[in-house]
């Protein structure tokens, strides 16, 4: 009954539990976004992101440093707790912090946007929005109107604003000849929409028995209607926004563009928030698009890329195939020793019930099915026989002493209990050490000593109730073999197994035979012995300097994200033409019948949100990054990443480029870097760009390293206008 609630309970908790490729990773970081449009980054960094960073330090507790990144416009402050704190008080703390900030930010600013982030949270899918006949206008529009807010609802996503596309407004083009001969200046035209153009209640009115709401024509209903705006009258005429200005249905100025496959495109990135499983997110995205695209025009192409799922899917799977493959060679190598069907399959059946008892203590735990924890569960495979084969192997010993099998049962399990029992906690006493693991290496491998302990743990509990009763069921033919055998159990030659297994001993004897003339030969020669094993263990040593060090295996998912970066200040229109020469020298590099995809994502997206949440290492308009996917059948990735990092940098000098990580697991590890390893230099000095660049030869020289580059760009071009304002003031003109 208990192995049969340990069989429902397990696959009720496999169904339940979210899978992914990671556990979860808790690092308590809050971002804050501040968004000026038009200001720069000096003034961000110095009116906006120190004000905040400094008041904070006051009023926010559990802080355990601080970051802060300040681009054209937009300032992102990452505030790093300690471990343990409490990050929703953290939040509650920065957002009435933030409020009270404002009366002292630059006039007109917005609130900030307060996000908590997590290192888990990283794009699972990218949703491209295309068209060969509706404009960029219309594609962000539907991208940010039509499919987000449906995506939106999916349990587990977080969908940030779109990339690429222009962002619909409604503009007033100017026509400044016109304004000047009518005595008009641009804040004229400003000044009269702002006065015409306004959202503001009106109440109701009571008349008679009736009380009606009042509706005024505050804000004109179509964009047509804009143009009869009045300005102002001069001369007893009337001057029109149609007379000095044309108003259109059209979009602010480009600061983002996405070409996939060359074509112009928008795209939304899927993000998993938490918790959740990239599995169930990306299965419930795919059943959503249909749905969507019902409700879009035909003319619009909604298309899947770069699905993370497909790479977690075959890892989960890759862990459970070898497991499954461990655990059958188990059974095999039982079965050859034992030369018992019955006793393999008993042994067998042990093996998932344990299993099966982990998982449901990790789900219980709240632990999800990932790489680590079904990793823990392969490599206890081969362990999780030891208890119940040992057992077993003692019941056949005590069979062929001439025991009943009620008898043989009792003192075989007796005599093994405590060995047994010490074995199994000798091995679980080996994952305590994962109790002093700190920071994300205690997220990633406790879940995987945990998945061990308790299948071990289990293990010897079934070995001590399961186990003997099935002995005692299944083993009654085999116990009067014993008893017509005589001693050797296998003269009579009843059972192919038996056959089979007196075969594989007489070979196996032989192996023993050799095993101690060879161990009798070491204790004759104790000395040499002692020294052969010293000189062997400093072979050894000395391999360790050669295998080099890494926190994770490296994985080939298939694609690479190449990041671009031109001169600075180059506008966004120049950076996509460059941009396209990139993409024909990789396209050139690789064979056409490998690539699959290729996306291009140049400058800044529109909202911080999309900072807040990416990686990237765009910081402007003469930069982004180049996304390639290969298709399944494809040579080693790494080497294609090698041979393009030679021949871009040698063709395209004046360009910077490094390459950051595109898929799911190397993006994690970074936890929210563009790069493995990141060098900050801080300091009051102004000296420390100097410092950086001697740094960055150094380190450009250290053997291995690539892609060194200096993440902040200092020499943009910019127009600097000093106003003398005694002059402007007599000219009737201020700031």
């Amino acid at each position: 009954v208990m192995s049969l609630l340990i069989i429902i309970m397990g696959v009720f908790t496999i169904q339940k539990t979210p899978t992914d490729v990671f556990p979860n990773i808790d690092i308590p970081v809050v971002t804050v976004i501040w968004s000026y449009g038009g200001i720069s980054a000096e003034d961000m960094e110095k009116r906006i992101c120190t004000i905040t960073e400094r008041a904070a330090t006051t009023t926010v507790g559990d802080i355990e440093h601080i970051e802060s990144q300040s681009m054209s416009g937009v300032s992102v402050i990452k505030f790093f707790f300690q471990p343990g704190a409490k990050v929703e008080a953290g939040v509650a703390q920065l957002s009435s912090l933030t409020q009270t900030l404002i009366r002292i930010m630059p006039p007109g600013i917005t609130p900030p946007l307060i996000i908590r982030y997590s290192a888990s949270s990283v794009p699972i899918l990218q949703v491209g929005i295309g068209s060969k006949t509706l404009s960029e206008s219309q594609l962000f529009d539907f991208g940010l109107n039509s499919v987000r807010t449906q995506l939106a609802v999916v349990q587990g996503a977080s969908v940030p604003l779109p990339y690429g596309g222009k962002q619909r407004q409604i503009m007033v083009d100017l026509d400044i000849p016109a304004l000047q001969a009518k005595g008009l200046t641009p804040i004229d035209v400003s000044n009269a929409l702002s006065a015409q153009n306004l959202i503001l209640p009106a109440g109701t009115a009571k008349m008679g028995e009736k009380e009606y709401n009042i509706f005024l024509n505050s804000s004109p209903e179509a964009v047509d209607a804009i143009n009869d705006l009045p300005i102002k009258v001069q001369s007893g005429a009337m001057t029109y926004i149609r007379d000095v200005a044309h108003v259109r249905d059209g979009n602010s100025v480009q600061t983002n563009i996405v070409n996939q496959n060359g074509r112009r495109s928008s795209l939304l990135t899927v993000l998993k928030s938490g918790d959740a499983s990239t599995l169930s997110v990306v299965g419930r995205v795919k059943d959503m698009l249909p749905k969507i695209r019902a409700t879009l025009p035909p003319a619009l192409n909604i298309e899947q890329l770069f699905d993370q799922s497909i790479f977690v899917k075959a890892a989960v799977e890759g862990v459970v195939r070898e497991a499954l493959i461990a655990a059958c060679l188990t059974a095999v190598m039982i079965l050859v020793f034992l030369g018992s069907w019955r006793s393999t399959l008993i042994i067998a059946i042990s093996i998932p019930l344990s299993i099966l008892t982990s998982i449901v203590a990790l789900g219980f735990l709240g632990q999800t099915l990932n790489v680590m924890t079904l990793g823990g569960l392969a490599l206890a495979v081969g362990i999780l026989v030891d208890d119940a084969t040992v057992e077993i192997e003692n019941i056949h010993r005590n069979l062929s002493m001439g025991k009943p099998l009620k008898q043989a049962i009792l003192d075989g399990a007796m005599q093994i209990a405590t060995p047994t029992f010490v074995a199994t906690l000798s091995i679980c006493i080996v994952f305590i050490s994962v109790v002093f693991l700190t920071g994300p290496a205690k997220f990633l491998f406790t879940p995987l000593a945990l998945a061990v302990v308790f299948a071990m743990l289990a293990s010897y509990l079934l070995s001590r109730t399961l186990v003997p009763v099935m002995v005692l069921l299944l083993l009654k033919k085999e116990a009067e073999l014993y008893k017509s055998a005589g001693a050797d159990g296998h003269a009579s030659g009843a059972d192919i197994f038996f056959r089979i297994n007196a075969v594989f001993n007489r070979g196996f004897e032989s192996f023993r035979a050799g095993y101690h003339r060879l161990l009798y030969f070491a204790l004759l020669n104790r000395r040499f012995t002692i020294i052969g094993f010293i000189l062997f263990f400093i072979i050894s040593a000395t391999l360790v300097p050669r295998m080099g060090q890494d926190f994770f295996p490296g994985v080939d998912a298939g694609q690479f994200r190449l990041h671009v970066r031109a001169p600075a200040g180059t506008r966004i229109e120049e950076t996509e033409r460059i941009f396209h020469s990139v993409e024909n020298t990789i396209r050139e590099t690789i064979p056409t019948k490998e690539m699959r995809l290729v996306l291009e994502n140049i400058g800044l997206p529109v909202s911080g949100i999309n900072l807040a949440f990416s990686d990237s290492g765009t910081i402007g308009s003469a930069d982004g990054e180049i996304l390639v996917s290969l298709n399944e059948k494809h040579a080693s990735t790494p080497k294609y990443v090698e041979r393009l990092r030679d021949v871009l940098n040698k063709k395209y000098p004046n360009l910077t480029f490094f390459f950051q990580p595109a898929d799911i697991v190397n993006q994690i590890l970074n936890f929210g870097l563009a790069a493995p390893i990141d060098i900050q230099i801080s300091g009051r000095d102004k000296g420390n760009y100097a410092l950086t660049k001697k740094l960055l030869a150094a380190v450009r020289s250290v053997k291995g390293a690539v892609d060194v580059h200096i993440h902040q760009v200092v020499d943009a071009p910019a127009i600097r206008v000093d106003v003398d304002r005694e002059r402007a003031l007599d000219l009737g003109m201020t700031q």
